[in-house]
């Protein structure tokens, strides 16, 4: 199957995104998803856990802003992004969800270590804990909002995908860090967010259909194999290490590297999709014949 454009150039431009951003979309979903198991974790009195996870959600929301203004080129550029609020445009609340939720829990991770304003550390750990879901996953949204075959075909996945593979990172990351005996519900996460995640590729990838071969291609088909290899091993580990630090630590750092593996085959499958018009080119022909013949392609 193979389709030709206009003196071989590309139907749609490549994206402009550079190493930085795939980096982001990995701990963007740590911050967020880590917010939320903080507040499971203080909910349910697991205070060694709740405190590990808030900082590591502090630490990714120091991190991810930096990414940004790395891709950027320059400050004023993320800057730039607050000037206004469009509830129409992933970018924009993207970036004010990424202000508030990265304010909230570094207000909160400060106050902890001093001491002081428990009143207004609590009202942080709220609002960083209700603006973690939608940290986590707005990135699945903001690409599927693109022209890219690849990801504009798999819109009502990629926000699931991101979404589980944070909670496996997040559970994944507090698991290492912390000790055994409290670690149980990071483990968990970890293990279900993987479960979570290998179900939805692979939905995404029937979903796609002939588009989604891209995953089994080039540098985007490395880093799946790469990424399905450590979220598997090392969700298994984590589900059977029980109270042993080594295999917890060792699944944990393994279900890290799946995650950020999978950040990067998404992110270079776009890439490989914009490069070739037959991914197109063809499911817009499909939706035609399905318009004309009176059915839908979904």
């Amino acid at each position: 199957m193979t389709s030709q454009s206009y003196y071989g150039r590309n139907i749609v431009k490549e994206p402009v995104w550079k190493i930085a951003i795939p980096l982001y979309f990995w701990t963007g979903g740590i911050a967020g998803a880590s917010a939320v198991l903080h507040g499971v974790a203080q909910v349910t009195g697991n205070e060694p856990l709740a405190k590990r996870a808030l900082f590591i959600g502090a630490v990714a929301d120091v991190v991810s802003p930096a990414l940004l203004v790395k891709d950027l080129g320059r400050p004023e550029r993320f800057l730039n992004m607050f000037r206004m609020f469009k509830a129409t445009s992933p970018m924009s609340v993207g970036s004010w969800i990424l202000l508030v939720s990265g304010s909230a829990s570094n207000t909160a991770a400060a106050l902890d270590l001093l001491g002081i304003l428990a009143p207004v550390k609590r009202a942080a750990e709220v609002v960083s804990a209700v603006s973690g879901p939608p940290l986590a996953t707005y990135t699945g949204a903001l690409v599927a909002n693109t022209s890219i075959p690849v990801w504009s075909e798999a819109r009502d996945q990629l926000p699931w995908l991101f979404g589980a593979s944070a909670t496996a990172t997040a559970g994944a990351a507090a698991a290492v860090v912390t000790p055994p005996r409290y670690a149980g519900p990071a483990r968990r996460a970890a293990v279900l967010g993987a479960v979570a995640e290998g179900m939805i590729m692979r939905a995404m990838r029937r979903r796609l259909g002939f588009v989604g071969e891209v995953y089994d291609q080039g540098a985007a088909g490395k880093n799946a194999r790469v990424a399905r290899a450590c979220t598997t091993v090392g969700a298994g580990l984590l589900a059977l290490a029980g109270r042993r630090p080594v295999a917890a630590r060792t699944g944990g750092l393994l279900v890290l590297a799946g995650g950020l593996a999978l950040r990067f085959s998404v992110f270079k499958a776009g890439f490989q999709s914009a490069r070739d018009p037959q991914y197109t080119v063809v499911p817009q022909k499909e939706r035609l014949r399905a318009r004309f013949s009176g059915t839908s392609t979904g």
